[in-house]
């Protein structure tokens, strides 16, 4: 009878997950679905499982977003830090499923909340990672302006991971959008230039730049297909790549 075959060794061994906060909305039309967030934290818990380092940011769509109420005739400043707000709560949400699954888990905030969240240091977030607890770091940079994928590029180079890991709705990067377009076009990897030449909206402009300039590989999947999350830690030719 032939043995069980450990895991294939993951590629990266620290990574940082960008989800958005529609992704924790799940089927319902605003908030927090508990059975999508547990859903994912199962996801996370089972990279946990093969020793890889993981760091998440977690959007704030799913409550607010600030160039939406912006453009609802809010000041735009406000807004975002509402925006900011919305995604501690995100955090928090995911912290509880994860700690469920028996994962120690980390919340960092750019905007001090010293009573549900530590502010974010960078060593200590570095510390916590190696002590392997997730880290969730909310509140984006801090700064109005900055979206949360200028947040995730950012704080993936300060902790030193070697991906980021972007969760969407669709199987990677098409040169227009495939649910409104069923002949839209997939391409498996692109070049940091690519993208900003062609105007792929896989991450904005400064989040790519970013990138680009400390030749951070972004790979973009499906959450929605269960075992991505994993699939592309592992190595499998899952979702586009964006590289040098």
């Amino acid at each position: 009878m032939r043995e069980n075959q450990p895991d294939p060794k993951p590629r990266f061994q620290r990574v940082l997950l960008k989800l958005s906060g529609e992704a924790l909305m799940g089927d319902q039309g605003y908030g927090v679905d508990p059975a999508m967030a547990s859903r994912i934290a199962e996801e996370i818990s089972e990279l946990h499982a093969l020793g890889v380092q993981v760091a998440a940011t977690v959007g704030g769509g799913n409550i607010v977003r600030g160039i939406s109420v912006s453009a609802a005739g809010m000041d735009r400043v406000s807004g975002d830090y509402m925006g900011m707000l919305a995604t501690v709560i995100n955090a928090l949400a995911l912290q509880n499923a994860l700690e469920k699954r028996g994962v120690f888990t980390r919340v960092q905030s750019a905007i001090e909340m010293k009573e549900v969240a530590e502010p974010f240091i960078r060593r200590r977030a570095i510390r916590h990672l190696e002590k392997g607890r997730v880290v969730i770091f909310a509140a984006g940079t801090g700064n109005p302006y900055f979206s949360t994928d200028t947040a995730a590029a950012l704080r993936a180079m300060e902790i030193g991971a070697e991906v980021i890991l972007k969760a969407t709705k669709v199987d990677g990067i098409y040169d227009s959008d495939p649910l409104l377009n069923p002949s839209a076009k997939l391409f498996k990897e692109l070049t940091y230039l690519e993208v900003l030449e062609k105007g792929l909206r896989v991450m904005d402009t400064t989040a790519v730049s970013l990138c680009m300039e400390n030749k951070l590989p972004i790979v973009v999947f499906n959450l929605l297909h269960r075992g991505n999350i994993k699939s592309v830690v592992l190595g499998s030719n899952v979702g586009s790549i964006v590289r040098a």
